[in-house]
């Protein structure tokens, strides 16, 4: 079965850092797309950052570009999210998720195009 378990999340201070995980398991197709999204309360879902498994090239969201970055463990099949400069528009719950087609491809950062998700960690941060 296809797994992904996100963890990591909690409440921070304006300016702080957090670093999100999330363990993948039962994806047996070698190209593929992993990236994080969030989602707040009456907004829309936006794209973070996501990750080629292939390429091991990392794309980088507009509003976090410069503060969060992406990586994996690809021994331990874990995705990473480093959060710095935390900032009170970044609370959200933040899910990963993987889709078969490569970052490469277009719509990275339309959630429709991803087939499996996490269950999300919320992270709160207060001013």
């Amino acid at each position: 079965q296809v797994k992904l378990v996100e963890s990591g999340g909690g409440s921070v201070q304006a300016g702080g850092s957090l670093r999100l995980s999330c363990v993948v398991s039962g994806i047996t197709y070698i190209t593929s797309c992993m990236g994080w999204f969030r989602q707040a309360p009456g907004k829309e879902r936006e794209g973070v950052a996501a990750l080629s498994r292939a390429s091991g090239r990392a794309y980088i969201g507009d509003s976090v570009k410069g503060r969060f970055t992406i990586s994996r463990d690809n021994a331990k099949s874990v995705l990473y999210l480093q959060m710095n400069s935390l900032e009170p528009g970044d609370t959200a719950m933040y899910t990963c998720a993987v889709r078969r087609s490569d970052c490469a491809a277009s719509r990275i950062w339309d959630g429709l195009t991803y087939n499996y998700w996490g269950q999300g960690t919320q992270v709160t941060v207060s001013s």
